[in-house]
């Protein structure tokens, strides 16, 4: 229709074409001003973003995948409320990818060049050894064909940065370092004189000394530093790992049932206590504590706060990176998915891990770990007294464990007796609404004086309210002028709904002012520490420190989401399983970035976290609408123009629901 936003097919369309301006037609502007004008004040519309009437129209914008005709409006994918209801928050049969075969992945010996160790045992090697076989049924890249990503061709992250490119033949991106006639993977070299060559990367080894030899032989063990990944810090060593995985680390700090144990085999003798004083391997250092004063911090964020996030909000600005919450008890198991949310990019310069447990000896023991490991490098590690999910709460941890202040004590002391790294803690207001506890809390931890406690965290809302209303920042700022002076002070940062440089000044800026006016004790910082923030408005940190609401275009969006592209390529690989996930990760990002509405849209700036947007929305281009779009079929759309078309039966469901996104 003229005027209205062009059509576009499910599958991926040209990037002119989608960047297109556009407008919405006359008559439903018309419209809608006139049904804004008419309809009487709601109470909700406190919750409504105010978008101006010329961008909010009467029906779905035509260049949306159009939704399926339902009784009921129970949500963007046509599920009821009743529907919804038994899966809330448990993330129940959420769509995975389906599993690669073995016998459809290429034996990495042979794309290595070398003669495969397991292909004259008994059992053979599970993984394909014909080149020629994979190099016929091998798909284009997702560069390539129809519906292809063709911003990503000869983007291969490892072959543009290291001549070589580990995945060979399963590279998505493999062309421009595969020999389309063998199969073969090459490499790029430079000899001697500076003239750079491409070849194979090695002879096939066929000497039957070479392939029986204890180096040829040994498998890949978990927690091996990958080619793909060597820039990347804190990887857990093979050794450590294998020590955990088999129960063998030599810990100092014994388990608290092993203490209780012993302690009625020794009927009349004091019972040790719980966390035993361990002194690190390492040699001492000197405990650096982390100013937290004007910087801005990104909180610790599940699922999305991945590795390649942080790498674009140190792009945006962020001063302080944090890790996501991982589990003292699956990490000392030594298992690789949860040791994978400890690792760092060379460019956060100050970075710390989060971690959760109910025990103290799960803390102390993490503890020892992390500083015995030479390879981990944390600049603070925080503890999480915050998670409000009863999967954690119900093992004692998370926002359980402020009520638990025995286990917060022992759990305190004995990290800060291994770490030579500061310990933060994260906390909420408290269990209920009604009864906060956190200004209590914070002067037992403070009474308590124990050395390298490096700041509390304080997020402005109860564990029962999760993140529903507003964060409470009157109690925040009690919070911050309830220490004693008698002991020494903890800095105090301030957590909750900061979404604008408007609304830092207004919500930390002046509660810092207010509570030092009496003279007394004042422990709130200037700190702007961003959650969902951050995951809505990844460029909030550039706001913030240039102090204006910045009208980005929906180009430097895209901008940005390539970038997440091709990080997550180089974080979780190039080959398919690598795009998968890669794929998951920036629709779960999405579901969080549709929120957002453009500061030249809105008819009140700014725009405030707890606000949702109207329904059918149209942008100033096609892809602005787009990415406005609540409908999870459009976030795969905008998926296909970054990694390409995804399979038929494709589906996504976002991990994390909002209930007043439905």
């Amino acid at each position: 229709t003229s005027g209205d936003c062009v059509v576009l097919p499910h599958t991926t369309e040209s990037m002119s074409s989608v960047e297109a301006p556009v407008t919405a037609p006359e008559a439903d502007a018309t419209t809608a001003a006139a049904s804004t004008a008419e309809r009487k004040p709601s109470p909700q519309d406190s919750f409504t973003v105010q978008v101006k009437s010329e961008f909010v129209l009467n029906e779905r914008p035509s260049c949306l995948v159009q939704e399926q005709p339902s009784s009921d409006n129970g949500g963007d994918n046509g599920t009821s409320k009743d529907d919804r209801k038994p899966n809330r928050g448990q993330n129940k049969k959420r769509p995975r990818d389906s599993k690669i075969a073995h016998a459809d992945k290429a034996c990495l010996a042979v794309v290595r060049g070398e003669q495969c160790p397991f292909e004259k045992s008994d059992k053979g090697c599970r993984y394909n050894h014909d080149l020629k076989e994979m190099l016929a049924n091998r798909p284009v890249d997702i560069s390539k064909g129809e519906g292809g990503a063709d911003w990503l061709e000869g983007q291969c992250p490892f072959w543009k940065k290291n001549g070589y490119c580990q995945f060979g033949i399963m590279c998505r991106l493999g062309e421009d370092h595969i020999n389309m006639s063998t199969g073969q993977n090459l490499c790029r070299t430079i000899d001697e004189s500076g003239n750079e060559t491409i070849g194979l990367p090695k002879p096939v080894v066929q000497s039957a000394e070479a392939s029986s030899s204890s180096e040829a032989a040994e498998k890949p063990k978990p927690g091996t530093v990958l080619k793909h990944q060597m820039d990347i810090k804190n990887v857990l060593s093979k050794e450590t790992t294998n020590l955990l995985r088999k129960n063998k680390y030599p810990f100092v700090c014994k388990r608290h049932y092993e203490i209780k144990k012993g302690s009625k085999d020794n009927k009349g003798q004091a019972a040790p206590p719980v966390v035993t004083s361990t002194t690190p391997a390492l040699p001492a250092k000197e405990r650096k504590l982390i100013d937290f004063r004007d910087k801005v911090y990104v909180a610790p964020l599940t699922t999305v706060g991945n590795l390649p996030f942080r790498r674009i909000m140190k792009h945006y600005g962020a001063d302080i990176t944090c890790g996501e919450m991982a589990l003292c008890e699956q990490l000392l198991k030594g298992q690789p998915s949860e040791w994978a949310l400890l690792k760092r990019h060379p460019s956060e310069d100050c970075f710390g891990v989060q971690i959760a447990a109910g025990h103290a000896d799960q803390f102390t023991r993490l503890a020892e770990v992390l500083a015995n490991e030479e390879s981990i490098e944390v600049d603070f590690l925080d503890m999480n007294l915050g998670c409000p999910l009863d999967l954690v709460c119900n093992k004692g941890a998370g926002a359980c464990l402020m009520l638990r202040e025995k286990k917060l004590r022992a759990s305190l002391e004995g990290m800060l007796t291994v770490l030579n790294c500061p310990v933060t803690v994260k906390m909420r207001t408290g269990w209920k609404d009604k009864e906060p506890i956190a200004h209590h809390l914070q002067r037992n931890i403070q009474k308590w004086n124990i050395d390298g406690v490096g700041a509390f965290m304080l997020h402005g809302r109860s564990r029962l309210q999760r993140y529903s209303r507003s964060a409470n920042w009157d109690y925040i700022t009690e919070v911050g002028c309830s220490q004693s002076s008698e002991f020494n002070n903890i800095p105090l940062i301030g957590n909750g709904d900061i979404f604008s440089y408007s609304d830092y000044e207004e919500k930390i800026l002046k509660n810092v002012e207010k509570c030092g006016e009496d003279g007394g004790v004042n422990n709130l910082i200037p700190c702007a520490m961003l959650g969902r923030g951050a995951l809505i408005k990844p460029w909030l940190p550039t706001e913030i420190k240039e102090r204006r609401d910045w009208d980005i275009s929906a180009t430097e969006r895209l901008d940005m989401l390539k970038d997440f592209t091709k990080f997550g390529l180089e974080q979780w690989g190039s080959d398919q399983q690598g795009v998968n996930r890669t794929r998951r990760f920036l629709l779960e990002w999405l579901s969080f970035l549709h929120r957002y509405v453009p500061v030249g849209m809105l008819e009140v700036v700014p725009q405030q976290m707890n606000q949702r947007p109207p329904n059918d929305l149209c942008g100033r281009s096609d892809l602005e609408t787009i990415m406005l779009s609540k409908n999870c079929a459009d976030w795969i759309k905008l998926s296909e123009m970054l990694l390409g078309k995804v399979p038929d039966d494709f589906q996504f469901e976002p991990k994390h629901k909002a209930n007043s996104y439905k």
